[in-house]
């Protein structure tokens, strides 16, 4: 059942349900109005007749008055203790023999209106006027009547009247409510269809571009915005993801795209140095030597890159630190010291330390200051000096390196922190590189919560500053 099916039924549902009450309690209401008028105007006709008989003294005046009565639209019984009719009027003559006049046989069919007229309020009080009330026949032909309490002279007045005319309208009003009604739950149903799919029109235009993105994968696509209620909002969140995924996407095409350029790049230098050495042909012995050190080197290069490009899945999988309590001066002391077998004619010196303790993870900040000194050796004059030098603040840890390399321009310094990107052309040349190593670093300074920045001036160096929280 769809979610537009659903609501439509809700809504009719509620719908039907307030008709059908609201048309249920007019009929009430109607039916038991005209049942309770109907007897009031039976008792006034009794009580008057009552009166009148008391007044007259012949039987001439009693037949007079019973036949006046007819005026009135009821027939008159004049019943005595015993029970016998002592009197009639015309009219009277075709109502059916009355029950007993006393108790619960008259109160068991007293009441001439449907059951659901009970809903409703006594709005005349006709009862509270006094006589006993009962029916008498059945549908279609029915007759009510109402006994008077036994006057002074041992007679009661019983006064009839017919319920075929209102047992009539009321059945017909009852026809209409039910048509009323049942018009009420179609109409309700169908307004719910239309409202229900005018809502849920900008859902039905999320799921086909949704469906669309999904075919042909153009994250380029957006959804239109229609309002600022429920569904405005989810337009806007499922616009804000399709711009994650296409910046998410078009970084993965990249990636991809540079992974297999820079792995292709060594597998072909090895293959060739391969096939060079397999195919038997003489070779001096310098020759066969630099094809087999080519070779090596660039094994070293792919397994580098090969390595740095399982640290960066690890970091998009969100691989974990293990924290533990870290001597920062120590630690840099010790990479400092490492560092320095990888020099090719750069002197390393400490500037300044600050003993400094913080939350780490030593591997990763090992990896980072490695990652840093590297760069700072592999574009820095053999002669020149590389320096590093660690301060703190009030809230964070300091770690500056700094060299007097070839730099970065200012319109590369934020690119160089996409991967495989190499600012220089001599950085592109550089046989060693990956161009992965800023990309991971600047993840291990986010990781610890810190800051990474470069400043440098082309011709001059560059200066790495980490910033770790205390």
């Amino acid at each position: 059942m769809t979610l537009r099916l659903r609501l439509a039924l809700w809504y009719g549902a509620l719908t039907a349900a307030v008709v059908a009450l609201a048309c249920a309690y007019s009929y009430a209401v109607h039916s038991r109005t005209h049942y309770d008028e109907l007897d009031r105007g039976l008792v006034a006709t009794a009580h008057h007749v009552s009166e009148e008989l008391e007044s007259g003294r012949s039987a001439a005046d009693t037949v007079r008055i019973l036949g006046a009565s007819l005026a009135l639209g009821s027939g008159i019984r004049l019943v005595a203790a015993s029970g016998a009719v002592v009197g009639m009027s015309p009219a009277a003559r075709q109502v059916p023999a009355l029950p007993p006049l006393h108790g619960a046989l008259l109160r068991a069919t007293s009441r001439p209106y449907p059951a659901i007229g009970g809903l409703a309020p006594e709005l005349h009080h006709a009862r509270h006027q006094g006589g006993q009330f009962g029916i008498v026949g059945s549908r279609p032909v029915r007759w009510r009547f109402v006994a008077l309490p036994a006057a002074p002279s041992g007679i009661r007045v019983v006064a009839t009247v017919p319920l075929t005319t209102i047992d009539s309208a009321v059945a017909g009003f009852g026809r209409l409510m039910a048509l009323f009604a049942a018009a009420g739950v179609i109409l309700a149903f169908s307004i719910g269809w239309l409202v229900a799919g005018r809502a849920l029109r900008p859902v039905s235009a999320l799921r086909e571009i949704a469906a669309e993105i999904a075919s042909d994968r153009q994250f380029s696509r957006r959804v239109p915005v229609a309002g600022r209620d429920e569904l405005g909002r989810l337009a806007e969140t499922f616009n804000l993801m399709l711009g994650s995924l296409e910046v998410a996407y078009s970084s993965q095409q990249r990636f991809v795209a540079d992974a297999s350029h820079e792995l292709r790049a060594p597998l072909t230098v090895i293959q060739a140095n391969l096939e060079l050495l397999r195919s038997g042909r003489a070779m001096p012995a310098a020759d066969r030597e630099g094809a087999l050190g080519e070779a090596h080197l660039e094994a070293v290069r792919l397994s580098r890159l090969v390595a740095d490009l399982l640290a960066l899945a690890r970091a998009d999988a969100g691989a974990p630190l293990r924290m533990r309590r870290v001597a920062v001066d120590d630690l840099v002391l010790q990479m400092v010291g490492e560092a320095t077998h990888l020099a090719r004619g750069q002197r390393l010196e400490i500037a300044g330390t600050t003993p400094v303790t913080i939350d780490a993870d030593p591997d990763r900040l090992k990896q980072l200051l490695l990652i840093l000194l590297e760069n700072a050796i592999k574009y820095s004059a053999p002669s020149s000096v590389i320096s590093v030098r660690l301060g703190r603040d009030q809230e964070d840890a300091i770690i500056k390196v700094s060299d007097a390399g070839i730099g970065i321009a200012p319109s590369d310094l934020d690119r160089v922190f996409e991967r495989f990107y190499r600012a220089d052309p001599a950085r592109s040349r550089d046989p060693g590189g990956t161009g992965l190593g800023l990309p991971i670093a600047r993840w291990i300074v986010q990781q610890h919560g810190g800051e990474l920045r470069l400043e440098s001036v082309q011709g001059e160096g560059t200066t790495a500053t980490i910033r770790l929280p205390l």
